[in-house]
């Protein structure tokens, strides 16, 4: 599995115009999942990305996470974060799932980002998306 999570003030994902996904302070979460991924890789990558400590606190400006900011992540499917383009310029996508795995582990995912107590909003696994957000820092993480 791979991630990049964003910190954001705000961000939105929208499927032919209207939004299906809609947060105020937290995280922007792309996420791709790897052929041969499990369900114990997506509930171990939620709960390193509900704890990571990248949101401000009173002392520091990377310090608490997203639990303890209270803040919601907005998940979108991103199959591309797989591409591998030392071949050429055209990516390969050969190291991401099949679709009915990924949308799988995708919710597996989301539902472990519920069970650590964050409100989670999303895409629309499969579809064409586009995404809005107010990158807050900017404050950006690749897992």
């Amino acid at each position: 599995m791979r991630a990049v999570v964003q910190r954001v003030s705000r961000a939105e994902v929208r499927v032919d115009g209207k939004a299906t996904g809609s947060i105020g302070t937290g995280l922007l979460v792309l996420l791709g999942v790897a052929d041969g991924d499990a369900d114990t890789d997506a509930r171990a990558l939620a709960q390193k990305i509900a704890k990571l400590r990248i949101f401000p606190s009173e002392r520091r400006p990377i310090d608490r996470s997203l639990i303890d900011a209270g803040g919601a992540a907005l998940v979108v499917s991103q199959f591309t974060l797989l591409g591998d383009t030392h071949k050429g310029n055209r990516p390969s996508f050969v190291a991401a799932a099949g679709p009915v795995e990924a949308e799988h582990l995708y919710g597996v995912f989301c539902v472990a980002l519920k069970d650590a107590g964050i409100r989670v909003e999303t895409g629309v696994f499969g579809a064409m998306m586009e995404v809005e957000l107010v990158n807050d820092g900017p404050v950006t993480i690749v897992l």
